[in-house]
């Protein structure tokens, strides 16, 4: 066997040799901003020569309007500091690509006489994150959807079974027939309402992309009258008044089931806090102003000490009035529900007065979005949610 003896070449050769043949981008620039040194993934990177970068091309010229957003880390590389940070490039073909920078200073007896670049090409890492990102908010967007529908099935669908139990129970008790076809018109429309929400939430469950949350056109009027017929015998029970003022003509794009569910939650609110010495008033009314729906919803009720609790009302089982029904879900998903329709609520409360809730909701899902500033609000107490 002959063994062939390996004669080594110049060792800077190699090295300038393996590092013009990396993939990441390495250069050197001296304290001038010239450009000394390029290999050739950073050449292949800006479009550039050999001749047109080195000795001649200041960063600068190379970078152009880019060079203002680097011009911090170039700063602290050459007062004597390591300076990493990412970075989108757009390439000579309008392309953009993602990269990872590093300067490291050259510095020989205290002066820093230049810094090292070395970029690393991370386009690839950043579309995996990018649509990773995606998928967790297509996940989020699920999980979200899936807790509204079943707080809608536990919270909601209660108030219609209770209702339609009590009904049943004032037919049985009814003295004439009278009485009878009016309870038996309550229970139509019950009926009716049910069957519009089980239809609504079956909408939501078999829409697949959680984006749309089954997004349709519906009047105001009609979505508000559905919510007050599911608890009719409530309504009565409690010997309340409602109020409508509602253009008849007034509609916006948005989900069904989740606006019935809210206007069910602050009436059913308003009935359960009601004030011990005089029967509810209820007064639902609503408008437009530029691109959105304002649904205010105002009581005569027990009202809420918002100084003390209006950071809690919108949470999780907080209760206020000792109301042995009060599980503390209706406003939190109250809330949850709104947010995920892009819109606000306003509340303005006083103790023993009664309470004004205000829900602001977007005209139209579809358009380019929806933001309010909060201080087109008066009131005591607002919960953004956008």
């Amino acid at each position: 066997m002959r063994v062939v003896e390996h004669q080594p070449g110049n060792s800077s050769q190699i090295a300038l040799r393996v590092i013009d043949r990396i993939s990441a981008m390495i250069a050197y620039w001296d304290k001038d901003l010239i450009c000394r040194f390029a290999n050739s993934s950073y050449l292949e990177w800006f479009g550039r020569t050999s001749d047109e970068m080195i000795d001649k091309i200041t960063l600068p010229e190379l970078l152009g309007p880019l060079y203002e957003k680097n011009l911090p880390y170039i700063s602290g590389v050459l007062m004597g500091s390591r300076q990493t940070f990412e970075r989108d490039i757009v390439l000579p073909d309008g392309t953009i690509r993602h990269s990872l920078a590093n300067y490291f200073p050259d510095t020989v007896g205290g002066e820093t006489r230049g810094f090292f670049v070395h970029v690393a090409d991370i386009n690839a890492l950043k579309q995996a994150e990018q649509k990773l990102t995606r998928s967790n908010e297509l996940i989020c967007a699920q999980n979200d959807q899936l807790i509204n529908f079943a707080n809608i099935v536990a919270h909601n669908l209660k108030s219609y079974s209770g209702n339609l139990s009590s009904l049943l129970d004032l037919f049985q008790q009814a003295d004439d027939q009278h009485e009878k076809d009016q309870i038996l018109r309550y229970l139509l429309e019950l009926s009716k309402a049910f069957s519009d929400t089980v239809a609504r939430l079956t909408d939501m469950v078999t829409e697949p992309n959680p984006e749309k949350r089954s997004f349709k056109q519906v009047t105001l009027i009609t979505t508000v009258g559905n919510a007050i017929s599911g608890i009719a015998a409530q309504i009565r029970s409690c010997e309340a008044q409602i109020k409508l003022s509602i253009d008849p003509d007034l509609k916006l794009i948005t989900n069904p089931a989740y606006l019935e569910s809210i206007v069910l939650n602050l009436v059913t609110n308003a009935l359960k806090y009601r004030h011990p010495a005089r029967f509810p008033l209820i007064d639902i009314s609503a408008h437009q102003e530029r691109n959105a729906v304002y649904l205010t919803v105002k009581d005569n009720g027990l009202g809420i000490d918002l100084e003390r609790d209006g950071h809690l009302l919108f949470g999780m089982n907080n209760t206020f009035h000792g109301n042995p029904d009060a599980q503390g879900m209706g406003l939190y998903i109250t809330k949850s529900q709104i947010k995920s329709l892009s819109g606000q609520i306003h509340v303005d409360s006083k103790v023993n007065q009664g309470s004004t809730f205000t829900v602001v909701l977007p005209i139209d899902q579809a358009g380019i979005g929806f933001n309010l500033e909060s201080d087109q609000f008066t009131g005591e107490q607002t919960a953004r949610t956008n």
